[in-house]
């Protein structure tokens, strides 16, 4: 009989391609991990995994069952949820992926009130690039996800949030604030600065960039929002900034200062996603309701 715990070795030999690096993430010796995937391919009659000299790589039939493997895995996961639901004992912990653009300026506040909410239930929140993270939910190494649209798909849920302005930074002693308007004409062939192009802020910015005819530095690319204002507060370049960014204690160093330009503007929108049918479904639509009456709350503030 299959056993859900080699399928659980097979599935994490494939995400981590290597015998020794996914036994280290079960905690088991590599042997013990080799033996049982050895164990399934006999039970099941035919080669899953590929042993080469620098790690394993999954057979083409190997490629299947992997991937029905991490179904039966979820699912198996999703019982376990589903009668924590019914004994009215919720525990455990939730796997929450989000944007580095967002989540350590919006965070911090909705997870102490989720806990309040939630005390028997941990959140691990982790920072990451949202195609990538969208891949993770999918497999089941994520639960939940907070991530700037679009995003698609017919196994997941997506729950709109809130819209967030985006807004050019440069520092106070730029030539563009001795101007008593700023307009397109005036920003064309600045320099922008971005993330690296796995990030969707990097799609942003060349979107800007193409409607203000400016350009954007390749070089010179931020590591997070942090880098991206330390950059333009030292006159490399102009800053395209998320509204919530810009509130937080992270900006509030005064080194940078809004460029408002008269004939454009730019924003994004913010959603929670999760997987299709998940038996926490009501609990994330809770989740992403506190989190987008908080980014609300703080816009609508700043805004009145």
């Amino acid at each position: 009989m299959v056993s859900l715990r080699q399928l659980e070795y097979l599935v994490a030999l494939d995400d981590h391609g290597h015998f020794g690096r996914a036994a280290n993430a079960l905690n088991v010796t590599q042997p013990t991990l080799s033996q049982q995937v050895k164990q399934l391919e006999v039970r099941l009659g035919c080669d899953l995994i590929e042993r080469t000299s620098t790690g394993a790589i999954p057979t083409p039939v190997g490629r299947q069952v992997v991937e029905r493997a991490r179904q039966v895995l979820i699912g198996v996961d999703d019982i376990r949820k589903l009668a924590a639901q019914a004994s009215g004992g919720l525990v455990g912990t939730i796997r929450f992926g989000v944007t580095p653009t967002l989540g350590p300026y919006l965070m911090p506040v909705v997870i102490a009130r989720l806990h309040r909410a939630y005390p028997d239930v941990r959140m691990h929140v982790r920072d990451g690039i949202p195609d990538e993270q969208l891949d993770d939910l999918r497999r089941g190494h994520l639960d939940l996800m907070l991530a700037p649209l679009p995003l698609t798909g017919d196994d997941i849920e997506l729950q709109p949030l809130f819209r967030e302005r985006l807004v050019l930074v440069a520092p106070p002693d730029d030539p563009l604030f001795d101007r008593a308007s700023v307009t397109r004409a005036d920003l064309a062939g600045a320099a922008l600065l971005g993330l690296d192009k796995r990030h969707h802020h990097h799609r942003q910015v060349m979107r800007t960039a193409e409607e203000l005819g400016a350009q954007v530095l390749g070089d010179y690319e931020g590591t997070s929002l942090d880098s991206i204002c330390q950059m333009a507060a030292s006159g490399l370049g102009l800053a395209l900034l998320p509204e919530l960014y810009l509130l937080s204690d992270a900006s509030a160093n005064n080194s940078v200062r809004r460029i408002e330009v008269e004939d454009w503007s730019a924003s994004r929108s913010i959603a929670a996603v999760w997987r299709r049918g998940s038996p926490l479904e009501a609990m994330f639509a809770e989740i992403a309701e506190r989190i987008a009456h908080e980014a609300r709350e703080t816009l609508e503030g700043e805004a009145g």
